[in-house]
């Protein structure tokens, strides 16, 4: 697959948000669709470029990743409460919205979930993880250009309010590595990070930007430790936790300074950016350096199966 930055235009969705309110569709039922829904249809939803949720699609979990009976009837009435309808297929959803949130909780049901919207012309936020695998990370962005619709991801970590002023500014002057901490359990349908370690390598790339070379990985049965080689000499380390105390964070190594990245701040700032993204069309985080995110996922991976083995990222 070609890597590029083109940001993808559609005239069909550029004129379906004209109107006041944009009509916001979710696949999938979830502690995001949840915590979107409340923030995007909240009295202060005005805020959001007039993105509103209307409707919902809850297709069935495997049963490796389903939420609780009890989590369930939370979400919907969490929904209800925001008159949100519910409707019986993807296919309904789709045409009755302007734009969709794809926020199924498993990865494994992405691609058949996602290539639907892309032919219906209308742009996707797509939740963690993109897919299980490289493979279906891949299928996903190929149809994404060969329907030329865009299709935008991103953990909440990216926007952390520390973070961001740290990236913006860089007060530390010219940044030597990072380092960046975070849960990371295994989901075994799964490639390792691509479940819950996404969020502190988001972190590690908001700073470190693309360019990693290489990566190996250390593992034992409570963490992992990867360790990834940019150009020019710079370092960038994501903490796995799975036992003890677990939180997000990290540091910034800089030739004038040293920094703390913050923590998790909430959504806010990502649902912000989701309706920028419907409203406007561009996409926040470049598919490029998406697309490398899950490559360096990918090769952590391969490097703990060759046990600690130096891996190089690729795009193929």
């Amino acid at each position: 697959m070609a890597r590029h930055d083109s940001i993808m235009s559609l005239n069909s969705t550029e004129k379906s948000i004209n109107s006041s309110v944009i009509k916001i569709g979710i696949v999938g039922l979830s502690v995001h669709t949840q915590a979107f829904t409340e923030i995007l249809n909240s009295p202060t939803g005005k805020d959001f470029f007039g993105c509103k949720v209307i409707a919902y699609y809850a297709p069935e979990e495997n049963d490796d990743v389903a939420f609780s009976k009890a989590k369930v009837l939370e979400f919907e009435a969490s929904m209800e409460r925001h008159k949100v309808i519910r409707v019986s297929c993807l296919d309904e959803v789709i045409n009755m919205t302007d734009a969709l949130m794809v926020l199924t909780n498993d990865g494994r049901p992405h691609l058949s979930e996602v290539v639907p919207i892309l032919a219906a012309g209308k742009r996707i936020f797509l939740d963690k993880p993109v897919a299980e695998n490289w493979i279906n990370v891949k299928k996903i962005f190929r149809a994404s250009e060969r329907y030329n619709v865009p299709v935008f991801s991103a953990s909440a970590l990216r926007y952390g309010s520390k973070i961001q002023e740290l990236s913006n500014t860089r007060n530390i002057g010219t940044l030597q590595g990072a380092e960046t901490y975070g849960p990371a359990p295994i989901q075994s349908s799964h490639i390792d990070l691509f479940w819950d370690g996404i969020h502190g390598i988001e972190m590690l790339y908001t700073i470190m930007g693309t360019g990693c070379q290489s990566v190996t990985q250390v593992s034992t049965a409570g963490c992992d430790l990867v360790v990834g080689k940019w150009a020019e000499n710079r370092i960038g380390i994501f903490r796995g936790i799975r036992s003890g105390k677990i939180s997000f964070g990290g540091t910034a190594f800089g030739k004038e300074g040293i920094e703390s990245l913050g923590t998790f701040d909430g959504y806010d700032l990502l649902v912000k950016k989701i309706a920028e993204f419907f409203a406007l069309g561009e996409l926040p985080v470049p598919i490029d350096e998406t697309l490398e995110i899950y490559s360096f996922m990918e090769a952590a991976f391969r490097s703990k199966k060759q046990g600690g083995k130096e891996v190089k990222l690729r795009y193929n």
